[in-house]
Order: structure tokens, then C-alpha cells, then sequence
């Protein structure tokens, strides 16, 4: 648990919480209908919360002034198609809720996952967005990552954008 303040205003705070949480559960929820407004549907990826358990993925909560405003979690991968690795992470239900967008949270966010998927020897983060997520995209290309073969159940959809990164070993 580490507790920072904002470029604005209030105090977040980021727990790792796992996906069953109630809270993880009600920002999920909302993630679904920005895909519903976004693309018309939801992802229909399954989500199994123990993929989310150490040592095999994590998932965390932002809390802002004791609300849960942000999330994000990666999951383990093994070597299979698509060019999938052993050590690969795939980033999931990263989402910042649109009242608290714009400081800073997704990015902090992002790297807090990247720092906690080196630390548990991964070498390489990989996520599936689209072409309706501009602001993900660009959050993401600032960060490092460039277009990887498409994966998942999505890559041939024409709007599936799949990127990754490889993650500097811990010294």
C-alpha cells in the first residue's frame, strides 16, 4: 500500500487488492459499458480472478480520498502462439474512472504494474486496446510500447491494436 497526492488535489492511495474484490468488481463493471459505448459491446475475454493471484498476476485499486477510482492487473503468460513468451504479462482492465481522469492515475498506474511484473521476473508486458481508445494508445506508445503481433480473441477484429514492452531486469 503507498499512499501519494495528485497533480490536483486529494490523496491516492494504490492497494493490491485481487480481482474478486467487491471494488475491483464494480470498476470492471464500469470498464464493460465504456467497451459498450465505445465499441458496442463488452469484452467478452474471460477474467478469472485467480489469474490475478501472486505469484501469477496482480491486480490493484487507486483509491482517491478513500475512493476507488482507478485500476489494473496483469496476468501470467506462457510461450504459445502469437509470439506469447514465458515471462510475458498481459495487462488487463486498466481504467481511471472519468471524474479523475487527467491526473496522472493511468500512467502512475501503469507503472506501478510494470514495476511489480519485474520484480516477479517477467521480462515483457503485452495488452490488446483499440482503435477507439485513442488516450490508452497514446498513454501507452509514451510509455514504450510499439505493435506486437496480435493475440487473444480479438486479433482479427480491425479494431484490435496489440502492443508491448520489455521490461528492464531488476538490479
Amino acid at each position: 500500500m503507498n499512499t501519494s497526492t495528485t497533480r490536483d488535489t486529494g490523496t491516492v492511495e494504490f492497494r493490491t487488492t485481487g480481482y474478486a474484490h467487491p471494488d475491483a468488481q464494480a470498476l470492471s463493471a464500469e470498464v464493460q459499458q465504456e467497451y459498450v459505448r465505445r465499441y458496442g459491446d463488452p469484452d467478452e475475454t474471460v477474467m478469472r480472478p485467480e489469474d490475478f493471484e501472486a505469484p501469477a498476476g496482480l491486480f490493484v485499486i487507486a483509491y482517491l480520498d478513500g475512493h476507488p477510482v482507478a485500476c489494473g492487473g496483469w496476468r501470467a503468460k506462457q510461450a504459445g502462439p502469437d509470439d506469447l513468451r514465458d515471462g510475458d504479462v498481459e495487462l488487463k482492465r486498466m481504467f481511471v474512472v472519468p471524474e479523475a481522469r487527467g491526473r496522472g492515475l493511468a500512467r502512475a498506474m501503469l507503472r506501478r504494474l510494470e514495476r511489480s511484473a519485474v520484480e516477479a521476473g517477467r521480462t515483457r508486458v503485452i495488452l490488446e486496446t483499440g482503435t477507439e481508445q485513442p488516450e490508452a494508445v497514446g498513454l501507452y506508445e509514451s510509455e514504450g510500447y510499439a505493435a506486437i503481433r496480435k493475440f487473444g480473441i480479438y486479433k482479427d477484429h480491425p479494431q484490435s491494436i496489440c502492443l508491448g514492452k520489455e521490461l528492464a531486469p531488476a538490479v
